[in-house]
């Protein structure tokens, strides 16, 4: 299938060669820049000996305390928004709609409550335990499209929020892909009319006509 050109990446380059994103990358103080960025890199699971991955190719930017949108706005600590307060390189990961678990990087400092919501992923490696994790006979786009497809396809769930993003089963790398500036868009984010004027800034990134980017907004 030519959606999945890359689909020829070493288990042992995803497990051993490829360095995993640091702290620093994490850690940046301007979470847009850390969602742009996040585009082109692989996102990777190894848990119970089941390694599964995807290129990401969409991301939402949360920027904390300021940003009605977000989980954390206004400086809400809970039970569940506590992890965003954790230091960046962090897995958040909640429940949506009592159904969907979705992931999220906490990024900057801790303290600031940043997080990029990964959205969507062009599978890579583990095609047939993905399909086993989402009920599919063959593949088509929906196997990662949306954070809780995606989620679901690797394998994440609650059980993994709060987990280390530098030393856990679950991790993001850098292969080198280039992604060419003129193809990343921005757009507002999906699903957060709730948050006013906040609703329609451009925190959304996305690969323009990749078939595994959600929302109608893929051109």
């Amino acid at each position: 299938m030519k959606l999945l050109h890359d689909n020829k990446i070493d288990k042992q380059i995803l497990l051993n060669t490829l360095a995993r994103l640091e702290r620093s990358f994490y850690e940046q103080n301007n979470v847009l820049q850390v969602a742009r960025e996040l585009l082109g890199k692989i996102l990777v699971t190894h848990f119970n000996n089941e390694l599964t991955a995807a290129r990401i190719v969409e991301t939402e930017a949360y920027q904390g305390i300021t940003d009605k949108a977000s989980h954390a706005f206004g400086g809400r600590r809970t039970k569940r928004t506590e992890t965003m307060y954790l230091q960046g390189g962090t897995a958040y990961v909640y429940l949506c709609y009592g159904i969907h678990n979705l992931f999220n990087v906490v990024t900057n400092i801790e303290d600031v409550p940043h997080a990029v919501l990964i959205r969507g992923g062009v599978p890579i490696f583990g095609l047939d335990i993905m399909l086993y994790r989402t009920g599919k006979l063959k593949l088509d786009t929906t196997i990662t499209k949306g954070p809780g497809n995606l989620s679901k396809a690797l394998g994440i769930n609650r059980l993994h929020n709060n987990m280390n993003l530098l030393n856990s089963k679950m991790y993001i790398i850098d292969d080198s892909f280039k992604t060419a500036s003129n193809i990343i868009a921005t757009s507002p984010r999906i699903g957060v009319n709730y948050a006013g004027e906040d609703a329609f800034l451009p925190y959304r990134f996305y690969l323009k006509g990749n078939p595994f980017v959600s929302g109608k907004i893929n051109k």
